[in-house]
């Protein structure tokens, strides 16, 4: 005798689904962050989700999967938001500084966010090979373009573009990444708010009067 699921179980189920999958993400971040995928054990993320194990290979079919949905939901989020700032409408100069107020409002929303990076870099060169293509090369390329159409309309000084990128994104990203280190030189919580806060403004300050030809002209 068939059986059929009541369409209000079905929309009951599907809320849970979401908060299921979601809380494994959040564990299976701080997990990968902490020890990389090697060192990741399935038993530990599905504790700290609160979940079976079972759960995680019924979302995610193994621990390398999850590991790339991790980084996917960390990566699409952002490239959501860096293309919005690039196809804004403005000069080169506005354009540059949204991008650069996307990436570190991102970075500070999402703390585990550069360890993950990280140890993506150091893990299976395959892996970094196939988000560089994904992610991080259009990315860097709009911004290469940026610069350069700043460079041409006179508003940015005449530098290397891919240089300038390369320091842009290291001068937002070095601050998260060795957070330790910054916590102990400046004996405060590179976190907190009052120095998030002044970092960015340091940040969008360094870029105005380092590439911008008339820093203190107002932004179109």
């Amino acid at each position: 005798m068939a059986t059929h699921t009541h369409p209000h179980t079905l929309v009951s189920r599907q809320p849970r689904g979401v908060e299921t999958r979601a809380a494994i993400l959040e564990a299976a971040e701080h997990i990968f962050a902490e020890v990389g995928l090697a060192g990741a054990r399935t038993d530990a993320i599905a504790s700290a989700a609160g979940v079976n194990k079972a759960l995680l290979y019924y979302y995610f079919n193994s621990k390398d999967a999850l590991y790339r949905a991790v980084l996917e939901a960390h990566l699409e989020q952002f490239r959501a938001r860096a293309q919005e700032a690039f196809g804004a409408k403005g000069s080169a100069r506005s354009r540059l500084l949204a991008f650069i107020s996307v990436y570190f409002d991102f970075i500070a929303a999402h703390p585990h966010y550069p360890r993950l990076m990280q140890r993506l870099v150091m893990a299976d060169e395959r892996q970094v090979r196939r988000f560089a293509r994904e992610y991080f090369l259009p990315l860097f390329q709009r911004l290469v373009k940026v610069i350069d159409a700043g460079i041409s309309s006179g508003e940015l000084r005449p530098v290397d573009s891919r240089d300038a990128a390369f320091s842009l994104v290291g001068m937002t990203v070095y601050y998260f990444a060795a957070a330790p280190i910054v916590r102990m030189v400046s004996e405060g919580d590179p976190h907190g708010a009052a120095s998030l806060k002044r970092r960015r403004r340091e940040v969008l300050d360094f870029i105005r009067y380092g590439l911008f030809r008339e820093p203190e002209a107002p932004l179109s």
